[in-house]
């Protein structure tokens, strides 16, 4: 019930196909997605192996409401040891592809070993093949999920697949499934190439029971209506997207701007989601076409954008380039403020460029961004990049720059290996604006403090959505506190971690948790899932989670130490907005933490934590 009970089991370098029963003692304990793959991989992998290794294993993963009427009931994660941090990772997506697995009756597909040469899969209900990948081997997102419809005659199956910066090892690649939606950080793509899997494509025709389906159609109405009469969910999202936030943040003084050298970005205005939506003086027509829903969802906070063709960066692209999934505010802080590149059309190219390859926009951005401060701190010079003048604010640079990387050719190889290997490689790491080797994104933790013990404490490195504190601290979301504060922001971190470990499992999207709380999903939950799912249930699940990834972490060789930002936001005040003169101050925190977490001041869980939740 919710769950399909099937798991299928694929070994790329045996070539063989299996499956088995789910472990329902360990559904009952994790749920599913998010805390039930993760528990697999742990339990199969040794903390210590290659990330690009063919010991590593890769788990696409849904949660028990996923393809379900539950709004928003469409993410699927991709749950691995993560190359760009040697740390757990899971990444979250929405689209079709999650509900399309869960239609052909699984609720994980493990895939373990690595293939002789390029292949792909498809999963046709219960007709499970390893097919040649050699055609598409070298195409885009786009040319190959094009391919694969047209060999199997079928434009209804949903494809997951990487880009050649994955093939390529590119340490922030991507699994990008429905053309732009991705399972985004960590590089996630780049463990897909060490395989040779190029892709994952489904096709299912079943669909999915639940366990009360009167309670449950009532809780999910009830949900529904919640989402629908918010002002963030009902309003905001559909009407601007993500990128509403844009000023907002701007104003409270928390946007990174140029690698973190400043927290305001005078160009904010130009980049945001009003610019999105004004008329363009070249044909008339908005940078916005339309937002976009994922299966089954009420917000439809996606947007999809059709780039000027007369600006220069479209030149010589077919006539099927020029649309594509828009801008979120994520990549258009990464590829915008965290450059100082303002040039609106340009950050939209890098954003396509970034879904047709499969490049994380955050963690590309923020390594961009890095090396343009190398640039002009004469640590690189044109000759280092190809000729390319990396200069701040130079949209010029910022496109080559995409281009490269999503190929892995020439500079575009340095910058594929993230901030933190190259700043290293040039001897100023300092300039890493990383927590265990991952960008961090939007939010500067000088002018969010809450952000910043959530960058360094994140299991998946630097992460806004493992603990989306801006909620409280800018948006008043479940309740109002000072952004500037450090006071009780322990205990906030902690309750939002916990509680978003749960969400992701369920296979709902944390955007609903603007209006819903714990209390409007236990409900539903409980009405598609054998057992009792309370809310308490639901944090003590979310909770286990969390230790499970932690323990994890430290076996991989992961300690307090690592609970660290950069030293320029420790360092080096802010020089504008609200938080001038203040800079982060995690060490406040971090003892009260690891107190709340039941953990040593090392960091690590103590016995009496784990027996209590089972770990």
């Amino acid at each position: 019930m919710g769950w399909t009970g099937k798991i299928l089991r694929i070994d790329l370098s045996k070539g063989t196909v299996k499956t088995e029963p789910l472990n329902m003692d360990w559904a009952d304990k994790y749920l599913g997605q998010r805390g039930l793959a993760s528990k697999y991989l742990v339990e199969e992998i040794d903390p210590k192996t290659d990330p690009l290794g063919p010991d590593n294993k890769v788990i696409f993963a849904t949660g028990p409401l996923t393809g379900t009427c539950a709004s928003t009931g469409g993410r699927y994660s991709v749950i691995t040891k993560g190359p760009l941090t040697g740390a757990i990772a899971c990444s979250n997506s929405g689209g079709y592809f999650g509900a399309e697995m869960k239609f052909a009756g699984w609720d994980m597909v493990i895939v373990e070993g690595a293939a002789a040469k390029p292949v792909y899969l498809t999963i046709f209900d219960d007709d499970v093949q390893i097919r040649d990948a050699g055609d598409i081997w070298g195409k885009s997102v786009w040319e190959t999920d094009k391919w694969i419809k047209a060999a199997h005659q079928d434009p209804m199956i949903h494809v997951a697949t990487i880009g050649v910066s994955g093939e390529n090892a590119v340490l922030y690649s991507c699994v990008v499934n429905d053309l732009h939606r991705a399972a985004g950080r960590s590089g996630v793509g780049a463990v897909l190439g060490s395989k040779n899997l190029k892709a994952v494509a489904i096709r299912g025709t079943g669909g999915v029971s639940v366990k009360d389906p009167k309670e449950f159609l009532k809780a999910t109405k009830a949900g529904k209506k919640v989402l629908k009469d918010n002002a963030v969910t009902g309003q905001g999202l559909p009407t601007y997207g993500t990128q509403v936030l844009m000023n907002v943040i701007n104003e409270a003084g928390a946007m990174p701007t140029r690698n973190g050298r400043d927290v305001q970005f005078e160009s904010a205005g130009d980049i945001s989601a009003e610019a999105m939506a004004e008329p363009r003086r070249s044909d008339g027509h908005p940078n916005l076409l339309t937002n976009q829903a994922c299966f089954g969802c009420t917000i439809a906070c996606g947007r999809i954008s059709k780039i000027d063709e007369t600006h220069y960066t479209v030149q010589n692209k077919p006539e099927y380039w020029h649309a594509s999934g828009g801008l979120e505010y994520e990549a258009a802080w990464a590829l915008g403020s965290a450059t100082g590149v303002k040039d609106l059309e340009a950050l939209t190219y890098a954003n396509f460029i970034c879904n047709e390859q499969g490049l994380d926009p955050i963690s590309f951005g923020a390594t961009v961004g890095a090396a343009m401060e190398l640039y002009e701190d004469g640590v690189i010079t044109s000759e280092t990049t190809g000729g390319i003048e990396l200069k701040f604010g130079s949209a010029e640079a910022l496109t080559r720059c995409v281009e490269l990387t999503g190929k892995a050719e020439g500079f575009g190889k340095e910058l594929g290996m993230g901030s933190a290997r190259l700043t290293a490689k040039y001897g100023r790491p300092e300039l890493s604006m990383t927590v265990k080797s991952q960008e961090f994104p939007a939010y500067d933790p000088r002018g969010i403090q809450g952000m910043g013990l959530t960058y360094a404490t994140s299991n998946r490195g630097a992460c806004h959505l493992r603990s989306y504190t801006v909620a409280s601290e800018i948006l008043g979301i479940p309740e109002k506190t000072d952004p500037l504060a450090t006071e009780g922001k322990a205990g906030l971190v902690k309750a939002f971690q916990d509680a978003t470990a749960a969400v992701d499992s369920s296979g709902l999207c944390v955007f609903t948790t603007f209006a819903w709380t714990l209390e409007d999903i236990a409900p539903q939950v409980d009405a598609a899932c054998k057992g009792d799912w309370s809310v308490e249930k639901m944090l003590e699940v979310g909770e286990r989670i969390w230790n499970m990834e932690r323990i994890f972490n430290n076996k991989a060789g992961f300690t307090a130490k690592d609970d660290r930002l950069p030293e320029r936001l420790m360092k080096d005040a802010a020089k504008t907005g609200p938080a001038k003169g203040l800079v982060a101050t995690v060490d406040k925190m971090l003892p009260e933490y690891y107190d709340l977490r039941g953990w040593t001041s090392e960091g690590v869980p103590t016995n009496e934590t784990l027996e209590r939740l089972a770990v």
